[in-house]
C-alpha cells in the first residue's frame, strides 16, 4: 500500500539542503535553496528545519502571529532532540529579551530600545561616528605606509561599530577589543560548544556588572535607559536588561562589519560603478541599498516555530517545526527584484526594496544605525583612499566559518596613495 504521507518525507529528504558550517561555496548554497523551492527543507548540523526563500512568502510569513521566537514551541526542543550541547542553541536560547519573545512582552522589552535609535539620536551620535572614522582611516594609513599590505578589516570595518555600539551602551572603550573576540568565538563554528558555552556565562557575567555600575550610578546610554524604562507596565528586569544588551551588541556590530566589507568588495570587482559612485552619478545610499540586498550581513536568521501547521505552497511547516529566514537567498529574489537579481547593479532600473534587515514586529531595531555608520564610512574611506584595491584576487577572500552572518577572515588592501 502507497502511502503519500512518506513519499513526501522522502521527497523532502533527498531535497534537503546542508548548510555548510565553513561556508565554502556561499552562491552555490544560495542557488541550491532557491532551486529547492519557496521552502526549502535545510538540515544545520544534523537538525532539520525549512528555510523561506522568496521575498513575498517572508513579508508575509515575518508577521504571522503563527511563527513565534519562543524555544518553548519547538518541537525537538521540547522533545530533547535537540539540547545545549547543539552548537547554534546559544543564537535561539539567547536569555530573555527583545529577540525572543512575541506580542506584548516583545513591545515592552523593545521599546526603549527603539527610543533610543530615534533619526533625531542617530544625528546627534554623527560627530562621533565620524571622529572615529577618521581615527580608524588614520590607522589604515599609518599601516598601508609604503605600500604595505593592510588589514581593512581588523584596523576599520571592525572596530567601527564596536566602538558605536560600545557608546551607546556605555561601554568602557577598553572592554571593546575583548567584546570583539568574544563575539568571533561565540559565532564561529570553530568554536568547541563547551568554550562557546563558558564564554556566554562570562559576557552575562560582564554585562550583570555593567548593568549593577549604570544602576547605582545612570549616565547617558542605552544601558541606562533599559535600568529606567518602566513605560508601557512594568520595568525591565536584570535579567531582560542583559539579554537586550548582549543581543544589541551582537547585531549592532557584526550587521555593519559585514555591510562595509561587502560594499567595498563589491565596488571593488565592480570599478564601472564605483567610478560612477566616485563622480557623484550615483549616491551613497543606493550603493548601500543595493549591497544589502545583493550580499546580506546576515545569511540565515535562526530561527522561528510554528504553533500550528503552516501552509506554503505545496509544502507545510508543521506546528511545532522550526523555520529559518534566508535572507541572502531573499535578496536574489527574482521574482522580487528582476532576472538579473543575481548582479550587483547600483544603477538598476527596479526600485531597491530588499528586507535584508527584516519585517514586521522583529525588525532590526539597529538598521538606521548601520545605515548611518556605513553612510559615513564608506565615503570617507574612498574619499581618503580613492585606489583603494584588495591585495589578493577576489577569489582568495574566504569567508568566516559562521553560519549565519556573512563575514570574511580578512580583507587585505593596498592604498594606492
Amino acid at each position: 500500500m502507497n502511502c503519500p504521507h512518506a513519499d513526501r518525507a522522502a521527497a523532502r529528504r533527498s531535497a534537503t539542503v546542508v548548510i555548510d558550517p565553513m561556508v565554502q561555496d556561499l552562491d552555490g548554497e544560495t542557488a541550491r535553496l532557491r532551486e529547492s523551492g519557496r521552502l526549502a527543507p535545510i538540515e544545520l548540523l544534523g537538525v532539520p528545519a525549512w528555510a523561506l526563500t522568496r521575498h513575498a512568502d517572508a513579508r508575509q510569513l515575518l508577521v504571522d502571529p503563527r511563527l513565534v521566537k519562543d524555544i518553548n514551541a519547538w518541537n525537538l526542543w521540547q522533545s530533547g532532540e535537540v539540547t545545549r550541547d547543539w552548537p547554534l542553541i546559544g543564537m535561539i536560547d539567547a536569555g530573555r529579551s527583545m529577540f525572543t519573545v512575541d506580542g506584548a512582552e516583545h513591545r515592552r522589552l523593545r521599546t526603549k530600545t527603539s527610543q533610543a535609535l530615534t533619526p533625531r539620536r542617530l544625528e546627534a551620535i554623527r560627530p562621533d561616528i565620524e571622529k572615529f572614522t577618521a581615527e580608524l582611516l588614520d590607522a589604515l594609513e599609518e599601516g598601508g605606509r609604503d605600500g604595505a599590505v593592510v588589514d581593512l578589516k581588523s584596523v576599520f570595518a571592525q572596530p567601527l561599530p564596536m566602538r558605536v555600539v560600545g557608546m551607546l551602551m556605555g561601554v568602557d572603550p577598553a572592554e571593546n577589543a575583548m567584546l570583539t573576540r568574544q563575539y568571533k568565538a561565540f559565532f564561529s563554528m570553530l568554536t568547541p560548544q563547551d568554550e562557546r558555552l563558558a564564554l556566554l556565562a562570562d559576557l552575562d557575567v560582564f554585562y550583570a556588572g555593567l548593568v549593577r555600575e549604570k544602576t547605582a550610578h545612570p549616565t547617558d546610554d542605552l544601558t541606562s535607559a533599559l535600568i529606567l524604562a518602566d513605560e508601557g507596565g512594568e520595568p525591565l528586569t536584570e535579567e531582560e536588561v542583559i539579554g537586550n544588551l548582549k543581543a544589541m551588541v551582537a547585531a549592532g556590530h557584526e550587521t555593519t562589519i559585514g555591510l562595509i566589507l561587502n560594499a567595498v568588495r563589491a565596488l571593488l570587482s565592480h570599478p564601472d560603478q564605483l567610478c560612477l559612485v566616485l563622480d557623484g552619478e550615483v549616491s551613497w545610499e543606493t550603493v548601500i541599498e543595493e549591497t544589502l540586498r545583493w550580499d546580506t550581513p546576515t545569511t540565515h536568521l535562526l530561527m522561528r516555530f510554528a504553533t500550528e501547521d503552516i501552509q506554503v505552497g505545496d509544502a507545510t511547516i508543521a506546528k511545532g517545526e522550526g523555520v529559518v529566514i534566508s535572507y541572502r537567498v531573499i535578496g536574489r529574489d527574482p521574482e522580487q527584484h528582476g532576472p538579473d537579481a543575481e548582479e550587483f547593479d547600483v544603477t538598476r532600473a527596479t526600485p531597491i526594496r530588499h528586507m535584508t534587515f527584516g519585517h514586521g514586529p522583529h525588525i532590526c531595531p539597529g538598521a538606521a544605525l548601520s545605515r548611518v555608520e556605513a553612510g559615513i564610512a564608506l565615503p570617507a574611506l574612498f574619499a581618503r583612499f580613492p585606489r583603494l584595491r584588495l591585495a589578493i584576487g577576489d577569489d582568495e577572500l574566504r569567508k568566516l566559518p559562521v553560519m549565519t552572518q556573512n563575514d570574511m577572515e580578512s580583507f587585505p588592501v593596498l592604498l594606492g596613495n
